[in-house]
């Protein structure tokens, strides 16, 4: 059983919160540093959870299997990294056809949901006259 560090739980939560807030920008490059940042704290944090590679290499027949470490961590650590890399050439990818077509990389509003915006902010108004309506209707009753 190991116990975490506190230094490398305060580094953890900076990793988390730095690429958490880089994932929330318009940037597509930001998005980009967030997701390898994540991806980096992920590492680290299975790292921490396994604790440290302690015993002999899990090759059976080799070692008994009490002394042999927990190759679940590495295994996952491993996948982390896999998927962070393919996330990172799928974005780096996205952001040079968008700097190609744009110029930027700039993630814009969709004009679908700005319709849908526009049309709740009426419904909404609509639904305040109509109350103001029923209100001086029956105030003049």
């Amino acid at each position: 059983m190991s116990s975490v560090n506190l230094t490398m739980a305060i580094v953890l939560g900076g990793l988390y919160a730095t690429g958490f807030y880089l994932l929330l920008q318009r940037s597509l490059m930001r998005v980009l540093l967030g997701i390898v940042i994540l991806g980096h704290g992920a590492n680290l944090l299975l790292q921490q959870a396994g604790g440290a590679p302690a015993g002999r290499p899990p090759m059976l027949g080799e070692a008994p299997v009490q002394s042999m470490s927990d190759p679940l961590p590495q295994a996952m650590a491993l996948t982390a990294i896999v998927i962070t890399f393919a996330l990172t050439t799928f974005l780096l990818a996205l952001a040079y056809r968008a700097w190609q077509l744009l110029g930027h990389d700039e993630v814009q509003d969709d004009v679908e949901d700005r319709r849908i915006r526009r049309l709740e902010s009426e419904l909404s108004e609509g639904e305040a006259a109509e109350n103001e309506q029923e209100l001086d209707s029956e105030a003049t009753r």
